[in-house]
């Protein structure tokens, strides 16, 4: 029986990882999120009552099992603060023994929040960020000027740190943007009060991830977007700042002494895209608009509208490739049930010749898509799948070469099939 598992979003985020992640999480003993931020978010519905969670990973909801924040997630201290309220109020239990997180996660000030608020609404390129800060808080870590937890425990490190980090961003938020922003001690004021709340979390997870490892423990690793979104393997810039794929396991978390045992992809039965950035099989018909309304497609974190098309094998077959993917899970199947005119993008039309699997760096705004017409099914889920899901099924392992593992058709705990054992 396999010892580790990665959940990870085969698409551009939103595919339904937050059920399957909290489902799993009862079989695992560790939990770990180790990308992005809280830009990412997983609406789990628990017996009637929706719990969001947009930085704590999903195992937080089960006592036996300990939650890992990895010093690869960008940590913003008080949404933390905020979510902890939030998850409390739920009835869930929150502890050092149950969530541990690194305090070499970089921290996202207000500064980065105020950055890109003002790139997204006056800047030249509208990505579709969340605003949340996450982009520029990478920026600070890649160019080392990042401000780590840790710092948050020392006011004195911390001010001549912010006091660094802020004089080439004061130019900007002066003669560039022309916004308030806070002064150095300000900020150093706000972020030490908050560093109080934070500090008995603060571990050295990767030690404590390389004792479960001895210790044979269950390690779930909890993936949040998806690898279209990856920086290096996304359709670049149209991307968050992080790596999404399966690489990022290794350098924002750590996997010392072994690999990865299984790597999950979550895979909507249709494709789903949130923000700007080019979609090779969107829907702009009523159609699409109806997909939309059936399946919720609404950001759990801002709210936005999800941009909706058909499913998309040959960004499917590169994500698989640049994964390593050993299965999937198809989710929201109920969406598609009865709806006339089912298609599946097969190949692309590129360059002057036909692919089946796009690539890194690809110009997906110049794809012309080629559909296949897909055999309508009305199944309830309740009974045997009918033969034109199957078949439905059946064309994405072909396209794929890796088995559909898992069926998912609702947002409650109790609407997923298994077709194999995980964990």
């Amino acid at each position: 029986m396999m010892k580790s598992l990665a959940i990870i979003g085969s698409q551009w985020g939103d595919e339904g990882k937050g059920k399957i992640t909290d489902l799993l999480s009862l079989k695992s003993d560790v939990v770990v999120r180790y990308q992005g931020g809280n830009n990412a978010g997983h609406t789990i519905i628990v017996e009637d009552k929706k719990v969001v969670l947009h930085l704590i990973p999903s195992g937080i909801l089960h006592d036996h099992c300990a939650s890992v924040i990895g010093h690869g997630v960008v940590f913003d201290p008080e949404a933390f603060e905020k979510e902890v309220e939030k998850v409390r109020a739920s009835g869930i239990t929150i502890t050092p023994e149950k969530l541990k997180i690194s305090g070499n996660c970089t921290v996202i000030t207000m500064y980065n929040k105020l950055l890109d608020g003002q790139r997204e609404s006056k800047g030249p390129v509208k990505i579709g960020t969340t605003g949340k800060g996450i982009g520029p808080a990478y920026e600070d870590k890649v160019s080392r000027k990042g401000i780590k937890l840790k710092d948050l425990l020392n006011y004195d490190i911390l001010l001549e740190k912010l006091s660094a980090n802020l004089m080439e961003k004061e130019c900007l938020f002066k003669n560039l943007y022309d916004c308030q922003y806070p002064s150095a001690k300000e900020e150093a004021q706000r972020l030490f009060e908050l560093g109080k709340i934070v500090e008995p979390f603060i571990t050295d997870t990767f030690s404590f991830l390389d004792q479960c490892k001895k210790e044979d423990k269950k390690i779930l690793f909890e993936g949040a977007q998806g690898i279209l979104l990856d920086i290096d393997y996304g359709s670049y810039p149209f991307v968050t700042s992080s790596s999404t794929s399966f690489g990022g396991i290794y350098t924002g978390a750590g996997m010392p002494g072994g690999s990865v045992d299984e790597v999950l992809g979550i895979t909507k039965a249709y494709t789903t895209r949130v923000g700007e950035g080019p979609f090779p099989t969107e829907l702009f018909s009523e159609l699409g608009e109806s997909i939309q309304k059936k399946g919720n497609e609404f950001g759990a974190t801002t709210g936005r509208k999800r941009r909706c098309g058909w499913l998309d094998l040959p960004l499917l077959k590169y994500a698989v490739k640049s994964s390593n993917l050993t299965s999937i899970a198809l989710t929201k199947l109920d969406v598609l049930c009865d709806i006339e005119g089912l298609k599946i993008c097969t190949k692309y039309k590129y360059e002057g010749r036909e692919i089946d699997c796009a690539y890194p760096g690809i110009d997906l705004s110049k794809v012309e898509p080629i559909l296949e017409d897909v055999t309508t099914f009305s199944d309830d889920f309740k009974s045997e799948l009918s033969p034109a899901i199957n078949t439905y099924i059946k064309r994405i392992e072909d396209a794929l070469e890796i088995p559909v593992g898992i069926l998912a058709y609702g947002p409650e705990r109790s609407e997923i099939k298994f077709l194999k054992e995980f964990l």
